[in-house]
């Protein structure tokens, strides 16, 4: 890596494609974050790469001719390093897939595919296939939150009152027919953020899911929504009262979680256009886990090499991704 990257912990998109200018070179660089310097089979965990017949389990992976191929003599079972990851069964290079990871940490909004089956060559379904596959890997489980929480819920999908008419008889009545509540909680001292569809927007649902992500004795800070009256029994509880159009009460403000559903609707409406139902906890979790690591404060590397692990011992195929 030059040196000028390693300070800066910066890299452009042709730094990037001069460090795995091929499939091979980004090969190399996923086995050793995969495996570092003993391979070992992911199937029955045998390490070590050896030509030997008769040897311990923990060395019986052999190395074959075949470019990125090994042979574990335990289980009897061929293996790469895309075996039991995201890349399974891919034929796009892996110098393309190291590429879309870039641009999905790199897009402070997200990156549509479009978009990117423009950039690496390949064909649109491809690039939506290729992307839900590693917002797959951005479902990284976070720790509960303490301290100083906000709290607020958004609403994701289409205004209901720019749709054809057809479409709003088949939509629920009220305002938000159609749409997805979506809770956020966020950290004030470390600004991890925890952020996923829920099913409606009552107390009970919302007392639910705060108790199991924060911790008991925290403080929390809220709007004036009714379905926050019970967090009292559990935190030192605050809120400001939005329907006031009171936005801050002294320390208590809920600006931090809603600048997180700004980004994420600004994405909505100029880079994706539409977020299914069906695909938004995917969406969100990407736009979570791109938080969480840290964003520019973080040399996009460290960054990259998250999500690579998050990619590890995760699969999932188109026909689960289109299925009703």
């Amino acid at each position: 890596m030059p040196a000028r990257i390693e300070k800066e912990g910066v890299i452009s998109v042709f730094d990037f494609f001069q460090m795995f200018p091929d499939e091979d070179s980004a090969r190399e660089y996923i086995e050793k974050i995969r495996w570092g310097d003993s391979v070992c089979c992911p199937h029955c965990d045998s390490e070590g790469v050896t030509k030997r017949k008769r040897v311990p389990k923990r060395k019986r992976v052999t190395k074959l001719k075949r470019k990125g191929y090994y042979y574990c003599r335990w289980c009897r079972v061929r293996f790469t390093v895309r075996t039991r990851t995201v890349f399974q069964r891919s034929h796009i290079p892996l110098n393309k897939w190291l590429y879309a990871i870039y641009m999905l940490e790199t897009s402070r909004k997200g990156i549509s595919s479009i978009q990117l089956a423009k950039e690496v060559g390949i064909t649109q379904k491809s690039a939506w296939f290729m992307l839900h596959r590693l917002r797959e890997g951005c479902d990284v489980e976070v720790a509960p939150l303490k301290g100083e929480v906000e709290i607020d819920e958004t609403w994701i999908g289409g205004r209901k009152n720019r749709m054809h008419y057809a479409k709003k008889k088949t939509l629920p009545p009220g305002p938000y027919g159609g749409k997805v509540p979506v809770l956020g909680l966020r950290e004030r001292e470390t600004g991890r953020l925890i952020a996923y569809p829920i099913e409606n927007v009552g107390i009970d649902t919302l007392t639910e899911n705060v108790l199991a992500n924060v911790e008991e004795g925290s403080t929390v800070h809220t709007d004036d929504h009714k379905g926050y009256n019970r967090l009292g029994k559990w935190y030192n509880h605050h809120s400001v009262n939005h329907t006031g159009w009171q936005f801050a009460d002294g320390d208590t403000t809920t600006n931090r979680i809603e600048s997180i559903w700004a980004v994420v609707k600004r994405a909505y409406k100029g880079v994706y256009h539409y977020m299914s139902k069906k695909h938004l906890e995917r969406y969100i979790n990407e736009f979570v886990f791109r938080l969480n690591a840290g964003g520019d404060e973080v040399p996009i590397m460290e960054r990259m090499e998250l999500l690579i692990r998050g990619a590890f011992d995760r699969h999932i195929t188109y026909d689960e991704l289109i299925a009703d």
